[in-house]
């Protein structure tokens, strides 16, 4: 299998970039070629499909380009238009891990609030991701640009400051700190996008915030919680891409519809993140198709769990039927590949994206 995987990518090495395809989506318009779009590739999944460990081993100039050169030239051998990249906030949170459960945040009161050193969280951002936008800038190969920013949500962010079940309970017990964290977080995004759109807009054909809403059943809080103290923020990051003059991008998980004419009330230009268990693609395309762009429409679960055949014939369908439904559109995963979806079925889904262009040529 190495080897034929090596050949194929050889062979894949002759596609152009051209990030204007992708960018059609976000202006609602048919491309004229339809893009490949996913929110992550995973390292751990790059490094299995090519065989080779593919991890910065430090925050050198060296290391860094080289990884970048990899990953990025990774993205446009599947004939990817642009790939993604996003400075992760809260990693760099002090006391950062409560997103990920089981614990509380580093804020739990007002006093715990008072003394967070949010003033230093736009230093450590820098000094923590400078170092990658550059390796970035040195290793774009031509056509090519990135889709991202700031990594990680407001909501996300709150989470991991306070932890979810404490948030929830903070909600109740000191509504007004709950109200001053969601100002706060608007506070430090605002001043940490100005300073990337500011810095790197050359490298981003879109912007995107990655902030997950919901789970399967409804949100993750009251819709009116989130229209209160979540979208307000939102809106105050959204501006700030439309007036540089880029566009933007939420993506967002879960049963979000009954938030998402608010969402889209915010001027977003496209959603990404769906899944077949909550509602077929097709109802993102009915409901909204025709306001705003949309990225998406493949089940991760088609993808871990089928054949190469299966895979391929069911992305050639559904991409098609996509494709020439949705003004707006670019084909990929509902949500990201993870190491563990096998390589044949991620080679079916580009192979499938490749024959539909094919086709209309």
């Amino acid at each position: 299998m190495g080897i034929t995987i090596i050949n194929q990518i050889i062979m894949k090495t002759n596609f152009q970039p051209d990030y204007r395809n992708i960018l059609s989506v976000l202006y609602n318009e048919r491309p004229k070629r339809l893009p490949l779009y996913e929110h992550h590739i995973d390292n751990a999944f790059i490094s299995k499909y090519l065989n080779e460990d593919i991890s910065h081993k430090s925050n050198s100039p060296a290391d860094l380009e080289e990884y970048y050169r990899k990953t990025i030239h990774f993205w446009r051998d599947m004939t990817y238009d642009a790939f993604d990249y996003e400075a992760a906030i809260c990693d760099i949170y002090p006391g950062h891990g409560a997103i990920m459960g089981g614990r509380p945040g580093p804020i739990q009161t007002r006093s715990d609030f008072n003394n967070y050193p949010f003033d230093d969280i736009p230093k450590l951002f820098w000094k923590t991701y400078t170092p990658h936008f550059e390796a970035i800038r040195k290793t774009l190969p031509p056509g090519m640009k990135a889709f991202g920013g700031c990594g990680y949500g407001i909501f996300e962010s709150s989470q991991d400051l306070v932890g979810y079940e404490y948030l929830c309970t903070m909600q109740y017990l000191d509504p007004d700190l709950f109200s001053d964290i969601f100002k706060k977080i608007g506070e430090l995004y605002v001043q940490l996008w100005t300073g990337l759109i500011e810095r790197y807009s050359d490298l981003f054909v879109f912007y995107r915030m990655g902030d997950d809403l919901g789970f399967k059943s409804s949100t993750l809080l009251e819709p009116d919680t989130i229209r209160t103290h979540i979208l307000p923020q939102y809106k105050r990051v959204i501006d700030l891409v439309h007036n540089s003059g880029k566009k933007f991008l939420l993506h967002s998980c879960g049963n979000i519809f009954n938030i998402m004419d608010d969402i889209i009330a915010l001027n977003i230009d496209a959603k990404h993140s769906n899944e077949d268990e909550i509602a077929p693609f097709e109802k993102w395309i009915e409901l909204y198709g025709s306001k705003i762009g949309l990225f998406g429409g493949i089940d991760v679960n088609l993808l871990t769990l089928n054949s190469y055949d299966e895979v391929f014939k069911t992305v050639l369908e559904k991409g098609t039927k996509y494709r020439n439904s949705a003004a707006g559109y670019g084909l990929g995963s509902g949500n990201s590949i993870p190491e563990y979806v096998p390589v044949d079925s991620f080679k079916a889904m580009i192979d499938a994206a490749i024959e539909i262009r094919k086709r209309e040529c």
